[in-house]
């Protein structure tokens, strides 16, 4: 009896010592991986801006990667291969454009997990900036 007393100890200490460790480096693999769909979208978008002079606008979205927005005839796309993705979380990834209205840069986000502005660990925002 003391020696499953003495093994389940041990077993919960492990726990305890192992488990954070392996939902730290979930939560390191998940950070990657949106960073990879950002730089990929910020891709398609450079395409999209060096085919017609501009970036889509924030109405228009990061649909128009992989639609052609009404009236926009210098548009080559798709720029995507599929639909736009979604975050790991399932939401869609936030596109604004920032900087001075005649040269605006994309800025891409994830909301993280749970969907917020702001927020800490998987909570926290993963933002792309825009290139210099």
């Amino acid at each position: 009896m003391l020696e499953v007393v003495v093994v389940l100890t041990v077993l919960g200490l492990l726990a305890g010592i192992v488990g954070p460790r392996l939902f730290m480096r979930q939560g390191q693999a998940t950070a990657t991986a949106v960073n990879a769909q950002l730089e990929m979208l910020s891709k398609a978008l450079d395409q999209y801006r060096f085919d017609t002079g501009h970036y889509p606008t924030p109405e228009q979205g990061l649909v128009a990667l992989v639609l052609r927005p009404a009236g926009e005839m210098r548009w080559q796309g798709p720029y995507l291969a599929r639909a736009v993705p979604t975050d790991p979380w399932g939401r869609a990834f936030v596109y604004r454009l920032t900087g001075p209205a005649g040269s605006p840069q994309p800025l891409l986000s994830s909301l993280g997990a749970d969907g917020q502005e702001g927020g800490h660990n998987d909570a926290a925002d993963i933002v792309l900036a825009p290139r210099p």
